[in-house]
């Protein structure tokens, strides 16, 4: 018990000392410090891993620039204009400063006097009103993707500030702070607002407007000057109130500010123009840029678009496609009465459609492209692939070129009677008719193009060689998928607008096909090009055999499927082709200048009869007129001229090869005007006789003279020739 009751006597001694009393109080302090400490490195190291350089980095809009570097739209990113410092009113930075953070220029990132003054409030007033972050905390919070709004987010934010402070300046971090902070009606940064409530830049806001946008901050969409004046104008004056405070402004240059009314003058920034050519400018970036290149934003992307040929595109289709609907035989749906569904967007389109695409000839450039009526309505690009269409007789001026690099000539004598079982290779009992119904018998080859005699097109796809023909396909990239068969000879394979436009610029290039592009090069944020359009070119076809069929696409514009043409307003040199499938479910015309090919397809999102007798001439072809017409004012067009040396040659047209005396007899022979390489080098074995010479080199296109035979005088007028 003695013992028991020294224990106690001991143990009492020892709590009752100074080194009790005081080492339990020391030991909890310790804990608390370590604890502290351990918080501190934690938090540290965590805001240690945190990329300082994206700070800096911003969302941008990508600015998309037309072929004369004006700005056409915007893409992607934040509708963000970022300006330098000393682009920024004076009035707005000390407005914003007494806003957001008095002692900016005393504190290294956290205002420790702030956050206490805060908390005293917060205490009074028995709810957590005011913050205490300061520009620093808030540009950490508005960059890095630090969390929610919890105690660990702000302890965080706290740390990484103090490492913003190390990094930047202080005028680095308020430059970074005012372009990324948010302003309400989607504008980001001050350039940006300060254009949409004023019209103006933020280098020319005045004391009142330059308050106003510092109130924004705290409440960017309550307090909006569009939607609630008389709120922003409280804003407005609770800083200009502060900024007396500071002595930033006198009362009597508050009070003046006071007095002007919240008056803004929205100027509708340059947004993002939703339609298929930007579509086509998204569909690029996309192969040739990251994602996060393209989300950042900042981008200056220069496209080969010209506005004046677009807007021609879009204006000419819709004019021409309501004209349509207008008709007596048109019993279709109509644009002006369709509903789009409350939910999401039809698949396809119930009313009639069309696409327009114009390409530069000397570089590939797409200078307009319109994948449809309203973007708004269909965002289904029908220019583009997948939005592939049988291409019927515009496929035709390739097969004959194609025959005409292996010998046959325009002059060649070719049926157009009904085909026969088993006359073409691979044909079996297909026989396809002409579109009229009608057979004019033998007439010469270039009848068949200019006039779209499917009997004879698919005789000199029959020459031309069904490989070669389906090659030709493939290597101008308008199929992958061409199946092997003579119907390909009329176009009976599926291809998009932009592909077949592309292919036809072989025409007026020699044979050579140029790449078409839309972006013709990219520059990151400090405008260092990124990429540049390659301009990939190569041949393609015989360019001797490709001026030739050149010549007989000139005529259908005067004399063949498209002579409408002149009377739709068409005075200027080209040519082209029309397009017709079956049963009149597609339209096309494509054709060119010396500088411009230009395509146009015509028909319905769900394939149908578009209207009895639908040619492409009657539906196409009016739109392609006005484009062109209006291509012209911007790239004036000369006459169509050959690249290679021309010759008169007196040919036989059963032959093919250079006329006899005999020839002449048999009224066979013809004279034409024709490329060097192209001359036949024999004379023709099949009617015997003398060689019959001319007289040297012609200018093309002169009047062939006077040739004996009826078959050879109308032969004469159909090549134009008197």
């Amino acid at each position: 018990m003695k013992l028991l009751a020294r224990a106690r006597q001991g143990a009492g001694k020892f709590f009752g000392s100074k080194l009790f009393r005081y080492g339990w109080k020391v030991s909890l302090l310790l804990i608390i410090c370590g604890a502290g400490l351990a918080a501190f490195l934690f938090y540290a190291t965590w805001a240690a891993t945190f990329d300082m350089t994206r700070v800096g980095v911003m969302p941008e809009r990508n600015t998309v620039f037309d072929v004369d570097g004006k700005i056409y739209s915007r893409l992607a990113g934040a509708n963000r204009l970022k300006v330098s410092l000393n682009e920024i009113s004076p009035f707005f930075v000390d407005a914003l400063l007494a806003r957001e953070d008095t002692r900016f220029y005393q504190h290294r990132g956290i205002d420790w006097r702030g956050i206490l003054r805060a908390l005293v409030r917060d205490v009074m007033s028995g709810s957590a009103k005011e913050g205490a972050s300061s520009i620093t905390q808030q540009l950490a919070r508005n960059s890095l993707p630090l969390g929610g709004r919890t105690l660990n987010r702000k302890i965080l934010e706290a740390l990484v500030a103090l490492r913003i402070e190390e990094k930047f300046t202080k005028q680095q971090i308020l430059e970074l702070y005012i372009n990324r902070i948010y302003f309400g009606a989607g504008c980001y940064g001050v350039e940006t607002a300060a254009q949409a409530y004023f019209g103006k830049n933020a280098s020319k806001l005045n004391l009142s407007e330059a308050a106003l946008l510092a109130g924004l901050i705290r409440g960017p969409n309550r307090f909006s000057p569009l939607r609630n004046p008389e709120g922003a104008a409280a804003q407005r004056d609770t800083v200009l109130d502060r900024m007396v405070e500071l002595k930033k402004i006198s009362v009597e240059q508050a009070n003046e500010a006071k007095q002007a009314h919240v008056n803004t003058h929205p100027k509708r920034l340059l947004q993002i123009q939703e339609n298929y050519a930007m579509d086509a400018v998204q569909r690029d970036l996309n192969m040739i840029l990251t994602q996060d290149q393209i989300d950042n934003g900042g981008l200056f992307i220069y496209t080969t678009l010209d506005p004046t040929v677009q807007t021609a595109a879009q204006t000419s289709l819709e004019q021409q496609l309501t004209k349509i609907e207008h008709q007596s035989n048109f019993h279709h749906p109509v644009k002006a009465n369709y509903q789009p569904p409350e939910n999401g967007e039809d698949t396809s389109m119930p009313y009639l459609e069309g696409a327009v695409v114009a390409i530069d000839n000397a570089s590939g450039g797409i200078r307009a492209l319109v994948g449809g009526r309203d973007y708004a309505q269909s965002k289904f690009n029908r220019a583009l692939s997948p939005a592939n269409r049988q291409i019927g007789s515009s496929f035709k001026p390739f097969v004959y070129t194609l025959a005409f690099t292996n010998g046959l000539l325009p002059g060649a004598a070719i049926d157009d009677g009904p085909i026969r079982a088993g006359e073409i290779e691979g044909a079996g009992n297909w026989s396809p008719g002409n579109s009229d119904g009608t057979y004019t018998g033998i007439q010469p080859c270039s009848y068949g193009l200019i006039h779209s005699r499917n009997t004879m097109s698919v005789r000199v796809g029959q020459f031309a060689g069904l490989d070669n023909v389906q090659k030709i396909a493939t290597s101008l990239n308008l199929s992958d998928n061409v199946q092997r068969g003579p119907a390909i000879y009329i176009g009976a394979f599926e291809t998009n607008l932009k592909a077949l436009t592309s292919a036809y610029s072989v025409f007026p290039n020699a044979g050579e096909r140029k790449q078409a592009y839309i972006i013709e090069r990219i520059d990151d944020q400090d405008h260092n090009p990124i990429y540049r359009a390659a301009h990939i070119s190569a041949p393609s076809l015989d360019p001797s055999a490709c001026w030739m069929t050149s010549q007989m696409m000139e005529q259908v514009l005067t004399t063949g499927t498209a002579a409408s043409a002149r009377s739709l307003g068409w005075k200027l040199p080209g040519a082209g082709k029309t397009g017709t499938t079956n049963d009149y479910k597609d339209a096309w015309f494509v054709g060119y200048t010396s500088t411009v090919t230009c395509g146009v397809w015509v028909g319905f999102d769900q394939p149908t009869t578009i209207i009895p007798k639908g040619y492409g001439a009657a539906l196409a072809l009016p739109v392609w007129v006005q484009v062109m017409n209006k291509a012209a004012t911007r790239y004036p067009p000369q006459e169509l001229q050959p690249t290679m040396s021309i010759q008169r040659a007196m040919v036989c047209s059963l032959s093919n090869h250079l006329a006899t005396t005999g020839c002449q007899s048999a009224g066979t022979a013809y004279e034409i005007d024709l490329p060097i390489d192209k001359i036949p080098t024999v004379s023709c074995e099949v009617h015997g006789g003398d060689q019959m010479l001319v007289n040297g080199l012609r200018d093309f296109g002169k009047s062939a003279g006077s040739l004996p035979g009826k078959l050879f005088n109308s032969f004469r007028k159909l090549f134009g020739r008197k």
